[in-house]
This record gives C-alpha cells, sequence and structure tokens, in this order.
C-alpha cells in the first residue's frame, strides 16, 4: 500500500500537490500530508525524546511537589486530549459499520495521537515527582504540535469556507476542541510550578530564581528582570545580590577537580616493594632500670613510585567537560542556522526578480528570515551563558585546589613555589582559563565555519573562490610564526612577575627593618628592574599581537578583492549581479567572525597551555603525610614525652638537623616551658633546640 492508498481507498488524495502548495496565490497543504505528517511530526518528536527524559529525571532528582492547580490543569488537559483522539478514532470506526469507506490514515494518525497525549499525560506527572518546576521538553512538544494544528485549522477554516456542504461536522469540532486545548496547554507550559518539598530554595532567604524559572524564561532570561529593574531604580546593595546555585557553590565544585586530579595522581603511580629496616619500641614490657625495650625488625613496605606526569587537562574535562557539551551542541546549531540566512537571501533576490512569483513568497522569506535570526540569537545567547557558567565554576575549582595544595606542601616544595608564584596561580592562571572557555569551541567551529563558507561560496561564484583560499593559506604560516613566539614571551613575562611579586612579598614582610637600614631605594631599583624586564616582553607580546590582528582583520576584504577579481577576469560572460554580491558579501561578513577569532584562540590556547604546566607543576608537589604524627590514647604512664633513636630534618632531601638523640623522659609538672613543637610549615616535631 502506497502512502496515497493510505489517505484515500481510490488514491485520488494525493500525498503533495506542487500546484496546490507553492505555485498558487492561495497555498494549502493536501488532506494526506495534513493527516499524516502534521499528525506524525508531534508524535515522533516526543517519543524520541521520552526514553532519554526520563533516564534524566531518573538521575536527576531533585524532590516531590504536591499537587497543586497548575499540575492539575495540566493533567485534565492531557486526558482531555487523549479522549478527543480516541472519539475520532471510535467514529470513523462507526462511519465503516455503516458502510461508509473510512481510509486508513483516519484510524492510525489519531491513535498514535492518544497514545503520545498519553505519554504527555505521564510525563507530566512524573515531572512533578521528580521535582521539575517547568520542562523544556513539554513546552517544545505543545509548541511542534501547535505549530502543525495551525496549519490544518487554516485548512479547515478555508474548506469550510468554500464547501460547507462537505464539512463533517463531528470531526471538525472534535479538531476545534483539540486545538483549543492545545493551545492551553502550551500556555500552562511557559509557567513555572512551585518548588519541590524541603528544596534548597525554600531554605535560602533569598534564593537565586534561575533554578525555579520557567523554560520560557531562562531561554529569554527574563528571570534577571527584577535585579535589573531594582538596579535602576537605586545602587544595588549586598542584600539585592541572590545566593549562589547549589552547582556552582565552592563547596560542591572544588571537591570534583580535587577528586578527578586525585584520580589522575593514583594512575601514574604503581606499588613498588621496599626492605625497610624500621626500629621499634616492643609493648610487651620494660627493663627493671626502667628502660624500655628496642628491637630491630625488617619491614617489607609497599611504597608508590611514579611512572609518568599526571594529567590536568584530562582532570578538567573529566569534571567540567559533561556540562560543557552542551555549549557544543548549542554551537553547533548556530552555525548552522548562521549559513541559512544567506540562502533565504538568495531565496528572496530570486523573488524580487522573479515579477510572475505570488506576493505570499516574499512574506513568507521575510518571516522565515525573522524567525531563524531571532531563534540564532536565542541559541548564541546560551552558548555564552553555558560557557561562562563553565568558566566561572573552573575558575573556583582551580583557585580553591590551589589554594588546598599550599596548605599542605611539605617545606621542601615551598622552596620551588614561593608565594608570589601561588598569588599568580590564583590570580592570572585561573583567570586565562576562564577567559579561554568562552571561545574554545572556535577550535572546531571555525574551520567549520570557513569550509561552509567556501562551498556555498563555491556554488555562488565557482572556482575563483581558490583565490580567496590561497590567500588565507599564505597568512596560516605567519600565524604559526606569531603562537611560537608569543609562547616564548609568555614565559618569560611568567617569570618575571613571579619574581616582581616574591620580592614584593619579602619588602612588605621585611619593610620594618628596610626603613630602619633606609634600604627603600636599593629595593626600588630591583622592583623597577624586575618590572623593565617584564614591561619588554609585554611590549613584544603586544607588537606581535598587533601584526596578528591586522593580518586577519585584513584577511576578509583580501579575500573577498581577489575573489571578485578573478571572478570577473576570468571569463568575460561572469556578471557580478546583485544576487551574486550580496549572498556572497554575507558570506563574507560570515567568514570575518572566524577569521578574526581564530588567531585570538591561538594565542589564549598558548597562553594557557603555559598555566596549565604551571599549574600541574604546583598540584603534583608532595604534600604532608597525615601519618607521620600518631595519635595514640592516653595510658597513665609517668612519661608525657618519650623520643627514642628520633632523627629529625626540615626535608626528606636535607640531613638530620638532629638525629640519634637520647631517649628523654619529662613528667607533667615539667612540661611547661620544654614541649616538643610541631613546625607549622613542615608538620614535623621540633625540639626545644631546633626553635
Amino acid at each position: 500500500m502506497d502512502i496515497d492508498s493510505f489517505c484515500s481507498l481510490d488514491g485520488s488524495d494525493p500525498f503533495w500537490d506542487w500546484n496546490r502548495t507553492w505555485q498558487t496565490h492561495n497555498p494549502d497543504l493536501t488532506p494526506c500530508f495534513q493527516n499524516t505528517v502534521l499528525f506524525w511530526i508531534p508524535c515522533l518528536y516526543l517519543w524520541l525524546f521520552a526514553p532519554f527524559y526520563i533516564l534524566y529525571l531518573k538521575r536527576n532528582d531533585r524532590g516531590y511537589i504536591c499537587m497543586t492547580h497548575l499540575n492539575r490543569a495540566k493533567t485534565v488537559i492531557g486526558f482531555t486530549l487523549w479522549l478527543i483522539c480516541w472519539a475520532d478514532v471510535f467514529y470513523s470506526f462507526w462511519e465503516r459499520s455503516h458502510g461508509a469507506t473510512v481510509a486508513p490514515v483516519y484510524l492510525v494518525s489519531p491513535t498514535m495521537l492518544g497514545v503520545t497525549m498519553l505519554l504527555a499525560t505521564f510525563l507530566i506527572q512524573y515531572e512533578r515527582m521528580k521535582g521539575v518546576q517547568s520542562s523544556g521538553v513539554m513546552l517544545n512538544f505543545w509548541l511542534i504540535t501547535i505549530v502543525c494544528a495551525t496549519v490544518t485549522f487554516r485548512s479547515k477554516i478555508l474548506h469550510a469556507l468554500n464547501e460547507p456542504a462537505s464539512v463533517n461536522v463531528f470531526k471538525y469540532t472534535t479538531f476545534y476542541i483539540y486545538y483549543t486545548m492545545v493551545l492551553i496547554s502550551l500556555i500552562l507550559a511557559c509557567l513555572s510550578d512551585k518548588p519541590p518539598l524541603f528544596s534548597q530554595a525554600v531554605k535560602d532567604s533569598n534564593p537565586c530564581p534561575e533554578s525555579g524559572a520557567s523554560f520560557l524564561s531562562r531561554i529569554t532570561f527574563w528571570w534577571i528582570t527584577g535585579l535589573m529593574v531594582t538596579g535602576y531604580k537605586r545602587p544595588l546593595e549586598e542584600k539585592d545580590l541572590w545566593s549562589l546555585n547549589t552547582e556552582d557553590k565552592s563547596q560542591k565544585v572544588v571537591p570534583q577537580l580535587v577528586r578527578r586530579w586525585d584520580q589522575e595522581c593514583n594512575k601514574v603511580k604503581r606499588p613498588v616493594d621496599k626492605t625497610l629496616y624500621s626500629p621499634k619500641r616492643a609493648s610487651r614490657g620494660e627493663k627493671k632500670d626502667g628502660q624500655p625495650i628496642e628491637e630491630s625488625e625488617i619491614l617489607l613496605a609497599k611504597t608508590l613510585q611514579k611512572t609518568g606526569e599526571p594529567s590536568l587537562f584530562c582532570a578538567l574535562c573529566r569534571t567540567f567537560g559533561p556540562y560543557f557539551l552542551v555549549s557544543s551542541l548549542y554551537k553547533i546549531i548556530h552555525d548552522i542556522l548562521m549559513f541559512v540566512g544567506p540562502v533565504i537571501l538568495r531565496l528572496l533576490i530570486q523573488f524580487v526578480n522573479d515579477s510572475s512569483a505570488p506576493t505570499w513568497h516574499g512574506y513568507f522569506y521575510t518571516t522565515l528570515l525573522l524567525v531563524c535570526a531571532c531563534v540564532q540569537t536565542l541559541i548564541l545567547q546560551k552558548y555564552f551563558h553555558v560557557c561562562f557558567v563553565t568558566g566561572m565554576r573552573l575558575r573556583t575549582a582551580i583557585v580553591g585546589a590551589v589554594y588546598r595544595k599550599a596548605l599542605v606542601i611539605t617545606n621542601a616544595a615551598r622552596r620551588t613555589s614561593t608565594v608570589g608564584e601561588i598569588v599568580n596561580l590564583m590570580s592570572v592562571d585561573a583567570q586565562r582559563f576562564m577567559d579561554l572557555i568562552t571561545y574554545i569551541n572556535m577550535i572546531w567551529s571555525a574551520p567549520l565555519q570557513v569550509i561552509l563558507a567556501l562551498y556555498f561560496l563555491w556554488q555562488n561564484l565557482g572556482p575563483s573562490v581558490l583565490a580567496g583560499v590561497a590567500v588565507m593559506v599564505l597568512m596560516v604560516p605567519l600565524n604559526a610564526v606569531i603562537a611560537m613566539k608569543t609562547k616564548t614571551y609568555q614565559v618569560a613575562q611568567m617569570k618575571s612577575k613571579d619574581s616582581r611579586i616574591k620580592l614584593m612579598n619579602e619588602v612588605m614582610n621585611g619593610i620594618k627593618v628596610l626603613k630602619l637600614y633606609a634600604w627603600e631605594l636599593a629595593f626600588k631599583d630591583k622592583v623597577s628592574a624586575i618590572r623593565e624586564s617584564e614591561l619588554r616582553v609585554l611590549k613584544k607580546t603586544a607588537y606581535l599581537g598587533a601584526v596578528s590582528t591586522f593580518t586577519w582583520v585584513c584577511a576578509p576584504f583580501l579575500v573577498a578583492l581577489s575573489t571578485f577579481a578573478v571572478y570577473v577576469l576570468i571569463d568575460e560572460h561572469n556578471v557580478l549581479d546583485a544576487q551574486k554580491a550580496f549572498v556572497s558579501l554575507a558570506l563574507f561578513n560570515i567568514l570575518r567572525f572566524p577569521l578574526n577569532m581564530l588567531p585570538m584562540v591561538i594565542s589564549s590556547m598558548v597562553q594557557a597551555s603555559v598555566s596549565m604546566k604551571r599549574l600541574r607543576v604546583f598540584l603534583s608537589h608532595e604534600e604532608l603525610d597525615e601519618d607521620n604524627v600518631e595519635r595514640p590514647a592516653i595510658t597513665a604512664t609517668p612519661d608525657s614525652i618519650r623520643i627514642v633513636d628520633g632523627a629529625f630534618s626540615w626535608s626528606k632531601g636535607d640531613s638530620p638537623t638532629l638525629k640519634r638523640a637520647q631517649p628523654v623522659k619529662q613528667t607533667s609538672e615539667d612540661i611547661t616551658g620544654k614541649y616538643m613543637r610541631m613546625n607549622p610549615e613542615t608538620g614535623e616535631h621540633q625540639s626545644p633546640e631546633e626553635m
């Protein structure tokens, strides 16, 4: 059975008719197309996304929302739509039982739509049980349904006006009720339900409205309007600012990165068996003179030896990669929509040149161009929102991880990582990662945009596009050389900055001594010398950046000039008319952004690679071992502190400062002023002589 027989038993109702749909001044879709494609598109959408959406809701349980009037209204409308669809099915069976010829499409499509409405009602209740206040999946479903139903709604009105005698009153009535219910469902889907029970928003006095905003409010950023209005009326205060979302707080972001980093560190370590000689005091008793019994034990211990360097990049990807992939999806959709505009523009110019084309074609193209631009803008803003949030979380996690590491590194590691370097890691290097995240997708998006632009330009101008490609290829080696030199200057700049901050920290800590000996000018000269060296590197970097920016700003103009010149000169029949000129300029305008952004992204990646290496080296430093300090239970012994064969040093690589000490016995009365102290930097115990 073909599609025409599926819609009408005698084949009188074709699936598609160009004369009726496009080449006419009063367009309309065929009944077969309306009863199949327009009915099935919403069904296919919901059945395709429902399994993934249910799995997502199952893994992200936000709580339980009590039954509200909004949820009751959604459920009642869902059941009503299900009953309407089944009413159409039963009516078709009733017509067939009375001898009327009913095509299979009038049985299959309402049944399929009725089951889909039942699934939609189930999802509404399942969302309530999982704490979803507003659903983008359901809003898109109702939007697609109302768009498809609007086409059928218009067609039925035209049919009722032109052929009132052939109107089926029952089916028309059920469809009008169906259309009204779908419209109400779309309006209700734009609203947000109340927060779940025991949610953080209920406990917080000033929660961020983003989490409880509706899907429509989130994609249009309407939820921030209240804060903007308050700021317009008066200066904002601290109490006006909302609390952070739970997933954006440092107590959740930092442990995630630390855990991933520890996993990467454990991957590059392998256990090695080592035979250790360890003197240990026996716990069985003491000699008669009160001296402890000592015995030497041979221990077989397992230590961890590094087999390579841990990857900070992998730790960052595993921590923030899944959320960041959403921005990549937005970017792909945005890049595709960018090239829809020139195609519609070409069709619009063709319509202007064709005087015999129906007038509604012009309205259709302009409306399509407006809708495409609006959707493109919304998707682009959501893309930047995801990128900025990811960058904020990444910076927070890096700063927290560096601060935590600075508290637990050993004294030997503290010698190699100065205070100035740690400050730079938490300020400069972390900020570079945040800046890079915003445009990191341009690494694959820029070549994609360039390839698509050249493809459409080839279709429009032919082989003359190769002249523009040659211009872009000639600029690539220049940009590569600039990137390599920029990386070299970046390393030198960070070294100078670390030295300057280290010296300034020493000056501030010893300002009294500096003032006492009148060393201000001497230290001023030292700081100025380091700063002059840093400024020389910054000037060289700025010159390279200016050259890179100048070349790539000129690139689109040179590409367009060379392409148009070659197109006109290679053949005298090549005419640069309005259609070719405007469409080509639109494509060259699209080509301008990736060509301008690509060198900036490459430069940012070079700087981020330097920062990543610095962060990896610092986070790989050895930490204090908490097991070095034993905390046994207090027993009733006359000795407060006892040291046997103690060996003390500031770091593992240094020779012991105090070794083979004689046993020290002290009573609790003599403990005042003669106790062992712990070095706050290394965590190792020291005697008073060491202090």
